[in-house]
């Protein structure tokens, strides 16, 4: 028996290798996700605005305390009655520069350096940072 040439055994192994399917097989053993199509054709999220300033204001009546974080873009304020409290008012204005207000009587007229609150009991203070 004779033993094939150099040549017969590349061309053999080429033409096994031109035989397979180049895509190689993806085996996964999750299921497959039910809102994939909703997701890909989903509005893009737009992040909120970051803060540009968090502000301690002294008010009058009384002496009081108000903490104020106004956000870039001028449409959004975040109130808190207390330095440490976690309950925060999100007060949003139509556009910059107008009054911020939410939902119960809130409502900032003014900036970071000066402002009138309006608290939810309908108490304004008049309030310098």
């Amino acid at each position: 028996m004779k033993n094939p040439s150099p040549i017969a055994l590349s061309a053999a192994a080429l033409l096994s290798l031109a035989a397979c399917n180049n895509k190689p097989e993806v085996v996964d053993s999750r299921a497959p996700d039910p809102m994939a199509s909703q997701l890909a054709n989903a509005a893009p999220v737009e992040t909120p605005p970051t803060i540009e300033s968090s502000v301690s204001f002294r008010c009058q009546p009384g002496n009081t305390l108000l903490f104020v974080d106004f956000f870039k873009e001028g449409k959004m304020a975040s109130l808190r009655e207390k330095k440490d409290s976690m309950k925060s008012v999100l007060l949003r204005a139509p556009e910059a520069g107008k009054p911020f207000t939410a939902d119960g009587g809130y409502k900032i007229d003014g900036n970071a350096k000066a402002a009138k609150i309006t608290l939810a009991d309908g108490s304004v203070h008049t309030c310098k940072a």
